[in-house]
């Protein structure tokens, strides 16, 4: 039996309190928030105690920990479950800065704890179905990559400001969906954006709109292009062109049903947002995390991950700001996987 604490009640630890409540094995022991009220109601509702972070790191009764609070607390977090010795599930990004990432990685391994980043992504089925089809080798070699990744619309304009930018705060996903679908380290890479959606985003210092553009190491080409604003809904499209094929993954939507007659053809909208689109893909990461601390195997996602996606983020923020192409380091990009450890 595995004792967790999830850091955050918000809404994504709303997410993964509510699933992890029903993983078999685990008991949810406490759930912590700066706004103790958020924290006692989601306690209540889970049957489970609101406690004081504090009061979690000195609890040797508790295994683990789910961070799910603000960007801006990831790598305090990170670093006091290490020196604390709780292994460590962690929503993306580690940190808006890599040095700090970096120094994150590095207390994880000199503690000896397993830390897992929160890309869910690899855990929605028809993404990780594709995955499996491209390293099966179905289409021949992959040799495109194109990623549509659009929010139905943006967030509120204090959140933005402490973001990070739409590359560290949203496309950090597709960075990662880049690395996980070529198996391939980025040497050349080229983002423009604009605002053109709403000027308050571009007062706070963002875009909203933006293109990117990877070349890796052996050749292979990757285009992401990225919106917030959708005005039908979540849109999360993909596509793989191959040497003998092609693999494309379209939107989900809540009613998988068509209507034809003679005035047309109609369909539901793609889901409302991620929550509902990657329901599934949160409940999976999470028994992924406790099944590879129980088997002591690889994790999907480490922390090394969280590292590359992060430095293809700030190069994409480098690129905007200079009107240049950025060139990489291929090595910068490698993943390390780092073991989940046996119970």
């Amino acid at each position: 039996m595995k004792h967790v604490a999830v850091l955050g009640a918000g809404r994504i630890g709303r997410i993964h309190a509510t699933n992890l409540s029903q993983l078999a094995g685990i008991t949810l022991s406490a759930v912590c928030d700066t706004a103790p009220d958020m924290a006692e109601s989601l306690a209540q509702r889970l049957n489970t105690q609101a406690r004081s972070i504090d009061a979690v790191f000195a609890d040797p009764t508790i295994d683990a920990v789910v961070i799910a609070s603000p960007t801006s607390t990831h790598s305090d977090l990170i670093q006091r479950s290490a020196q604390a010795g709780k292994h460590i599930f962690c929503e993306k990004p580690i940190d808006l800065s890599t040095q700090r990432a970096l120094a994150c990685a590095t207390s994880v391994e000199q503690a000896g704890v397993a830390c897992m980043l929160g890309f869910q992504r690899r855990f929605d089925p028809t993404f990780e179905s594709i995955q499996q089809r491209l390293a099966r080798g179905d289409i021949g070699k992959a040799e495109m990559l194109i990623i549509t990744s659009r929010d139905p619309g943006a967030p509120p304009v204090d959140y933005l400001r402490q973001s990070g930018g739409v590359f560290r705060d949203m496309l950090i996903h597709d960075f990662d969906m880049f690395r996980w679908m070529l198996d391939d380290d980025a040497v050349w890479l080229s983002a423009t954006g604009a605002c053109l959606t709403d000027p308050a985003i571009a007062e706070a210092g963002d875009i909203d709109s933006a293109v990117v553009s990877i070349r890796t190491r052996s050749g292979r080409l990757c285009q992401i292009n990225t919106s917030r604003r959708a005005a039908y809904g979540y849109d999360q499209r993909l596509e793989v062109l191959g040497s003998t094929g092609l693999l494309a993954a379209g939107n989900v939507r809540p009613v998988e049903v068509t209507h034809m007659d003679a005035n047309g053809t109609t369909g539901a909208n793609p889901e409302a947002f991620f929550l509902e689109r990657y329901r599934v893909a949160y409940q999976r990461e999470l028994a992924h995390f406790f099944e590879t601390l129980q088997s002591g195997g690889a994790f999907r996602t480490s922390i090394h991950d969280g590292v590359a996606a992060q430095r293809l983020a700030d190069a994409a923020a480098q690129s905007l700001a200079t009107g240049q192409a950025v060139q990489l380091d291929a090595a910068e990009g490698s993943s390390k996987p780092r073991s989940g450890a046996a119970a």
